[in-house]
């Protein structure tokens, strides 16, 4: 099997609701549609989606970039690719160039899935069959309230949520304490709660916060403060009995490798997506494993539940519904449920599972 082409597309709208968490302002949605098209007829999906249409530019480049390295290399030595494509001195190390080898990553193992007729997490260890999720939610919005937040916890409830993460770091710590407080006496006792700040605060403030919400039993504090402060994550985490996660912007498994060595954190939201793709996820894997630590992915659940599946420590997946984005659910084919027990079970279709549903994208093609 040969890699005959590379195509991208990209897909364009306007949020019907704009949406804050504790840095930035969401307005609009982009999709990035990978596909690798082979000599047998299989084409493989890679994908990523972003909050800013600035990228389309440059993403349109790198596949200019990227295609000859491609072109005619068998997917199955996915390894070899993958080093070809990863090459600092020109490419940098993180990034917008990594994100996108993450893509062509994500679509060559769709191809071998394919080809082999199994899921990919069959065919990355098959560890399980179903995985715990927690839906991801709790933005600021305009005009959002208490009592709006409230209405989004209790509609998480009724669709089987066991685990709920909320966003803070954009209003000031009282507030955000506040909003903390009203959550968990909405959804219980018995429901995992998660907080994100998307590094909003200094070290001086996460802690103070930290100590706040100790008392409202917290499943993890993430991304507290700059990626890149990896000694301010370890004062943080020696501050507070609250486990610390992060990672969702860390880059290969040099990154990790860093977080690690610094007792940065419990938890580690590697995401596949930004990290390199399938190939360096499986390694960032492995280290976390090698310290006894977690991964609970960052980023879209078509894409991490089978790497969750795949592995004994994976902790729980995430989970976006229409409050984070209103077509969220129309982007494929194939819906992703979450179950009474707040498990999905995984897709046991070849490869990745999924269709893109381009009767449905087609009016925003750009």
């Amino acid at each position: 099997m040969k890699i005959t082409d590379v195509t991208l597309q990209n897909f364009l709208w306007e949020r019907d609701k704009s949406i804050r968490n504790g840095k930035y302002t969401y307005t609009h949605s982009t999709l990035f549609l990978l596909n690798i098209h082979t000599d047998e007829g299989i084409t493989g999906i890679g994908f990523g989606l972003s909050p800013s249409s600035g990228m389309m530019n440059v993403a349109n480049g790198l596949l200019e970039y990227f295609k000859p390295v491609l072109i005619g290399k068998d997917p199955f030595n996915y390894r070899r690719i993958w080093d070809e494509l990863w090459q600092p001195k020109l490419v940098g190390r993180r990034g917008i160039t990594t994100r996108f080898i993450s893509w062509i990553d994500i679509a060559v193992w769709d191809v071998i899935g394919k080809k082999t007729g199994k899921s990919l997490h069959k065919l990355l260890g098959g560890f399980h069959d179903r995985v715990p999720a927690y839906i991801a939610g709790g933005y600021y919005g305009e005009g959002k309230g208490l009592d709006g937040l409230v209405a989004e916890m209790e509609e998480n409830i009724s669709l089987g949520a066991k685990a709920i993460k909320m966003k803070i770091g954009g209003v000031s710590i009282r507030e955000d304490v506040d909003r903390v407080r009203v959550v968990r006496e909405t959804i219980g006792d018995d429901v995992k709660l998660m907080v994100d700040a998307n590094c909003a605060y200094s070290v001086r403030e996460a802690i103070t916060i930290a100590q706040k919400m100790e008392r409202y039993d917290l499943f993890w504090f993430e991304e507290p403060i700059s990626v890149d402060d990896y000694r301010g994550h370890q004062r943080l985490a020696q501050s507070t009995t609250i486990p610390i996660a992060t990672g969702e912007n860390e880059y290969t498994r040099y990154g990790f490798r860093d977080l690690i060595a610094h007792d940065a954190a419990a938890i580690y939201n590697a995401d596949a997506q930004i990290l390199g793709g399938i190939t360096e996820f499986m390694q960032v894997a492995a280290l976390v494993a090698s310290h006894d630590l977690h991964i609970a992915p960052h980023g879209d659940q078509e894409i991490h539940i089978h790497l969750v599946g795949a592995i004994p420590h994976g902790l729980i997946v995430e989970f976006y519904r229409e409050t984070f984005d209103e077509n969220r659910g129309n982007i494929f084919e194939e819906k992703m449920q979450l179950e009474h027990d707040g498990y999905i079970t995984i897709p046991d279709r070849p490869g990745l599972g999924i269709t893109p549903n381009y009767d449905f994208l087609k009016k925003y093609s750009v």
